[in-house]
């Protein structure tokens, strides 16, 4: 194992040319070019000692000595046998070099399994900057901390740093086929070559972990949640152990998704029924199949009778019963199962925003204690904008797990510039009311809230097969603001935003703040021209591509746009309040009343509770029609906004990204600008009013927005 990491680092080092066209993601070690903090770097660090011999700290050394080197443009002493003279010592508390410097046993406490401290130390009359941990894992994340610090050329002067994750589980989720192809992907095909493993171990699986593990990210699902069972089978068992090896020295376990039926097709059973004793026992012997394989397998994400998918409820049984048959399996192994409460079943609720909360608020405590309940952020499906779920704060004996879409399914794809930590950061500060005011969605998920010590965040995985891995330059944004999230839930969306922008682009301020300023408005924007004041679920059919709120007569009508805006001569919105689905009734009482009448409801939210008639008065003083069409022309004119701030920094970044992200803003433009048209066109032919004088015409007519055919956008779902 050790010879492998060695390996692919070298080739790590022998490939990290200063090619700009995205591969390098955040962890770009370039000369640092102030050369005031450069000047205060070299003096501060010219040797290191790692204490410690097993693969993860074989990958810590690699990983310093590679970006000290760069960031520094020095060769930096490598002490080997004796840290007494370094200016760096890494280590575990327990570890020789460490015990010499006294660090106080009030820094060690409360660090857990994964965290860690950056002291400066003074030993002998000098100053040492010390990174610890309890374990090898800790120091490796401490390493990546202390270099982010010289990447955003903070000071490392009298350094106090002590960090430790808020949330046990930080975890991708890939939905990606054994074919290839992803589901949802829009930056190629699948980074996992099935057909090559185990024998072929691609470097950029290495690359891979290095990213997740410089912002804490311990667990990858490797496969689709609309799951293939031979993924469980002997042959590939084996290369998902050859991914799990070289994932181990990250701190990454590997997970799967097990597809219910998977007795079945797997195992020759005829039925999966979870309380069939060798249903039972079938999984059993799969789960110790897998641990001889992976012996720190995670466990499995199961998606159960939603879509079409098999589930317990095929055989008359319940998400408990399913989930705990699984959980029983796991258990000696310390595995846990991560249920996702995405459901919906053949027959169309009455409101489909209630049905998660309708199936699993009454098994609350019911679950095994290594069963989590994965929830999306919103009650229908990572549109633009939802309020949060209502099972937040509904389960407060079952350890929540949330769930963030880092692909753009609903936002533009990889084609629009979209920052996600606001969406992010606007659910996790939500406030549930379940236990009194404060009683925070992140409170929920990092168990703070009722106690849970298992805790988790997963997010559907932005990551491909192109070169710069997530299809658009700044989408890389998403990933990386999403492991800083899942490792502190109370993090700023724009602290994270500009250390990326310093870590991936620059650190000159005035491009900082620039870029920092459109990423921070982007999301909104998006929303804008999407589907503001609360519309959703209008896009395209099936690939989700461009808008189409004339979708209707499908074979379900929760699938359709025509359900969701329920547009009609007197109004729009769908009304959940007790004159309607009373969905309103599975928050607290506090959020009822908060957005149970038009007259306190934000307008971000007004369609998504309420029916509002066109001639409502906004708080704009326009009616509801007129502040409908001006927050679309205001959404696609704020592209235009977007584009003059990125062409301002021509020259200040490397041409190659410059140019990419210029053709983007252009297409982006253009797409919502056929947005806008498409659904203001069509929501006149309700609101039966004129566009207002001051906005320009639409570009096109209804007519040809409908008849737009998208057949082979990226991402659609296969057909198994």
């Amino acid at each position: 194992m050790k010879k492998l990491v060695s390996f692919f680092l070298l080739i790590l080092i022998s490939n990290s040319a200063l090619s700009e066209n995205g591969y390098r993601l955040w962890l770009r070690y370039d000369l640092i070019k102030n050369q005031q903090m450069l000047t205060v770097y070299r003096k501060q660090i010219k040797s290191v000692y790692i204490d410690g011999y097993s693969p993860t700290f074989l990958v810590a050394k690699n990983e310093i000595f590679l970006g000290l080197s760069g960031l520094l443009g020095t060769a930096i002493t490598d002490l080997k046998t004796d840290g007494k003279n370094a200016s760096v010592v890494c280590g575990t508390f327990n570890s020789h070099a460490i015990k010499n410097l006294n660090i106080k046993e009030a820094e060690k406490s409360s660090l857990g399994k994964e965290g860690y401290i950056i002291r400066s130390v003074v030993y002998k009359n000098r100053t040492v900057i010390v990174i610890a941990a309890p374990e090898d894992i800790g120091v490796l994340y401490g390493v990546y901390h202390f270099l982010r610090l010289l990447q955003t050329n903070e000071s490392i002067k009298n350094l106090v740093v002590s960090e430790s994750p808020k949330t046990k589980l930080r975890v991708l989720n890939h939905w990606d086929n054994l074919d290839g192809t992803v589901e949802r992907g829009y930056a190629g095909f699948s980074l996992w070559n099935w057909h090559k493993l185990p024998g072929y171990i691609d470097a950029r699986y290495i690359d891979y972990a290095r990213a997740n593990a410089s912002i804490g990210i311990n667990g990858s699902v490797l496969t689709n949640v609309n799951a293939n069972a031979v993924v469980l089978s002997p042959d590939y068992l084996k290369k998902v152990a050859a991914l799990a090896d070289v994932f181990r020295p990250y701190g990454i376990k590997v997970y799967l998704t097990a597809r219910f039926s998977a007795p079945i097709e797997l195992g020759g059973l005829s039925t999966a029924d979870p309380l069939d004793e060798k249903v039972r026992q079938w999984w059993k012997n799969k789960v110790k199949e897998i641990y001889e394989h992976v012996p720190d397998f995670g466990g499995f994400v199961v998606k159960a009778n939603s879509e079409g998918q098999p589930g317990p409820q095929n055989y008359g049984r319940s998400h408990k019963d399913g989930a705990n048959m699984l959980a029983d399996a796991l258990q000696p192994y310390q595995g846990v199962v991560m249920w996702r409460a995405f459901v919906y079943d053949d027959n169309v609720p009455d409101d489909r925003a209630k049905q998660a909360y309708n199936e699993f608020k009454l098994f609350d405590g019911a679950f095994n204690n290594n069963v989590l309940v994965q929830v999306k952020n919103g009650p229908i499906d990572f549109q633009p904008r939802e309020p949060f779920h209502p099972l937040f704060g509904a389960m407060p004996k079952t350890p929540l797990m949330m769930e963030f879409q880092l692909t753009q399914e609903y936002l533009g794809f990889s084609t629009h510039l979209v920052y996600l930590a606001t969406l992010f950061k606007e659910c996790l500060d939500a406030d549930t009311y379940a236990q009194g005011k404060g009683s925070t969605v992140s409170k929920v998920i990092n168990g703070s809230l009722d106690k849970h010590e298992l805790t988790g965040m997963a997010g559907v995985a932005n990551i491909g097969s192109d070169i710069n891995w997530c299809g658009h330059p700044f989408a890389q944004s998403n990933w990386y603001a999403f492991g800083r999230l899942a490792w502190n839930t109370e993090s700023s969306a724009e602290s994270i935003a500009e250390d990326w922008i310093k870590m991936t682009f620059t650190v000159d301020q005035t491009v900082v703040q620039s870029m920092k300023s459109v990423m921070m408005a982007s999301r909104e924007i998006t929303v804008n021209y999407m589907t503001p004041l609360g519309l959703h679920h209008i896009m395209g059919w099936s690939h989700h591509h461009g808008p189409a709120p004339w979708i209707s007569n499908k074979h379900r009508a929760d699938w359709t746009s025509v359900y969701y805006h329920k547009a009609d001569t007197l109004g729009i919105g769908f009304d959940r309040t007790v004159t309607g689905s009373n969905a309103l009734s599975q928050y607290a009482k506090p959020v009822q009343d908060f957005y149970g009448s038009v007259d306190t409801c934000p307008e971000e939210y007004l369609l998504w509770f309420h029916h509002v008639k066109w001639d409502y008065q906004t708080k704009s003083k326009r009616t509801l029609w007129e502040e409908l069409c001006h927050r679309y022309y205001s959404g696609a004119d704020s592209v235009q906004w977007m584009q003059k701030k990125w062409d301002a920094l021509e020259g200040k970044i490397d041409a190659e990204r410059f140019r990419q992200v210029k053709m983007l803003l252009q297409v982006q433009y253009e797409e919502a600008i056929a947005w806008r048209d498409a659904c203001v066109l069509y929501f006149q032919t309700f609101a039966r009013r004129p566009i207002p004088s001051v906005l320009e015409k639409p570009l096109h007519t209804l007519e040809y927005y409908k008849q737009q055919s998208f057949p082979y956008a990226p991402g659609i779902r296969p057909q198994w």
